[in-house]
C-alpha cells in the first residue's frame, strides 16, 4: 500500500442524476481502497445525508459491478444548505444545516469530503471549504456547463441519447411532411442542443446564448419548403429565448412566459412557427430520458479517470480542488474556479460556425 495523507473520506452525489456517477464512485473508491487503504463513507442523498446522519461504510462489494449502472448507488437530492442559511433549520436537531454538516463531518472523523455534482454541488463544496472542511469536487452534468473542465461526465451519454431521438424524428417528420421540434435540457447553456443538433442533422438549432428571431426561423423553413424539402427538424434547448425576451429583465421574462400558457419552449415555438408559416408543427420534449440509462463508453472512461485522480489528490492531501479534464490530461482546478459560474457557448465557438457552415439556422 502507498502512503496516504487521507485515512477516511466521505463521498456523496448531489443534484440531478446522470450516467457515469456510479463509474466515478467506483473510480474514487477502488483506487482509494486498493492503492491507499483508505476508508470510504458513503453519504446518502447528497448533502441531506450529512444533515440527517444517513451514511454507511462502503466496502469493496459495494463498489463492485457498478461501472455500467446508471443513476447513483448513493442516491441524490437538491439540498442547498447555504440557501437562506439563517432561516433554514433542521427541525429534528434544531441546528443550522451548515453547522449540522460541519458537526457530522467531525463526528465521522473525515479527512475530506468528495462531492460529485454540477455547478450547485461544487459551489456548495467550495462554500464548505471556506467553512473549514476539506473538500474535493468532481464535475458531473449532462449540460457540460462547468467552468474549469473541458468536459463533464454525463454529457456524452446524454448526447448519444439526444442524437438517437433526433434520428428517430427524421423518419416521422418526413412521412408526414411536418416540422418536428425536439426540446433538450439546458437552462442556461446550449452545449447539449448544439452538439446533438449537429450530430443529428438539425435544420434549426436554438440555444440560450443566441436569442432567436421567429421571422428568421420562418423564412428558413419557407425556403426549405420552396426548395422541395418537405420536412424540418428543430432542436431547441429548454432555456432558449427570443430576441424580445432577451431584452427583458429576469422577472419580466418569467411573467411573460407564464402568460404564454405553454408547457415549455417547444410547444410555444410550435405555435409561433405555425402562426408564421402555416406549416404543420409538432413538439417532442425528451425530458428525463436524457439523464437515464447506462453511461456511454466515453463517460465510463472519463468518470473512472476523474475518480482515480481524486483518489490521488486525497492521498497527497491536496484538498479544495475540483478534478478536471484539461485537453488530453486529467488535472485539477481550485474549487473557487467553477463556484457560482456557468460555462456558456461563446457566439464564436467553432461548433456554432460548423452548424451554420452546413446550412443550419441558429435563429439569427
Amino acid at each position: 500500500m502507498e502512503q496516504s495523507a487521507t485515512k477516511t473520506f466521505g463521498i456523496l452525489t448531489a443534484g440531478g442524476d446522470c450516467p457515469g456517477l456510479n463509474a466515478a464512485i467506483r473510480g474514487v473508491c477502488r483506487a482509494a481502497h486498493d492503492r491507499y487503504n483508505m476508508t470510504a463513507v458513503g453519504i446518502a442523498n447528497g448533502y441531506r445525508g450529512l444533515i440527517d446522519e444517513d451514511w454507511r461504510i462502503l466496502r469493496p462489494v459495494d463498489f463492485m459491478g457498478i461501472l455500467t449502472r446508471g443513476g447513483t448507488i448513493l442516491g441524490t437530492s437538491r439540498e442547498k444548505p447555504f440557501k437562506a442559511r439563517s432561516r433554514e433549520y433542521n427541525n429534528d436537531i434544531g441546528e443550522d444545516k451548515v453547522e449540522a454538516i460541519k458537526e457530522n463531518y467531525q463526528k465521522l472523523k473525515l479527512d475530506c469530503l468528495v462531492v460529485l455534482g454540477g455547478n450547485g454541488t461544487n459551489t456548495t463544496g467550495y462554500l464548505l471549504s471556506r467553512e473549514g472542511l476539506n473538500v474535493l469536487g468532481l464535475p458531473k452534468t449532462i449540460d457540460n456547463d462547468i467552468i474549469g473542465t473541458d468536459r463533464t461526465f454525463g454529457f456524452h451519454s446524454a448526447l448519444s441519447i439526444a442524437t438517437e431521438a433526433i434520428d428517430r424524428l427524421h423518419s416521422t417528420a418526413q412521412s408526414h411532411s411536418r416540422v418536428m421540434i425536439i426540446e433538450l435540457m439546458g437552462h442556461k447553456a446550449g452545449w447539449l442542443s448544439l452538439y446533438a443538433g449537429v450530430a443529428g442533422g438539425g435544420d434549426i438549432i436554438l440555444i440560450p446564448e443566441i436569442p432567436y428571431d421567429i421571422k428568421v426561423i420562418a423564412r428558413h423553413l419557407e425556403k426549405r419548403t420552396a426548395s422541395g424539402r418537405s420536412f424540418s427538424i428543430v432542436v431547441v434547448a429548454e432555456g432558449a429565448m427570443s430576441v424580445e425576451e432577451a431584452r427583458m429583465e429576469k422577472k419580466e421574462r418569467k411573467k411573460y412566459r407564464e402568460q404564454t400558457v405553454s408547457p415549455s419552449i417547444a410547444y410555444r415555438l410550435a405555435r409561433e412557427i405555425e402562426a408564421e408559416t402555416g406549416l404543420e408543427t409538432r413538439a417532442t420534449v425528451l425530458g428525463y430520458t436524457q439523464r437515464g440509462g447506462i453511461p456511454s463508453a466515453s463517460d465510463r472512461v472519463l468518470a473512472t479517470s476523474l475518480g482515480t485522480e481524486a483518489a490521488n489528490l486525497l492521498a497527497r492531501g491536496e484538498y479544495g480542488k475540483m478534478v478536471a479534464l484539461q485537453g488530453d490530461a486529467i488535472g485539477a482546478v481550485d474549487l473557487s474556479v467553477p463556484a457560482g459560474k456557468v460555462k456558456t457557448v461563446p457566439a464564436d465557438h467553432y461548433m456554432v460556425d460548423t452548424a451554420m457552415a452546413v446550412g443550419t439556422c441558429m435563429g439569427v
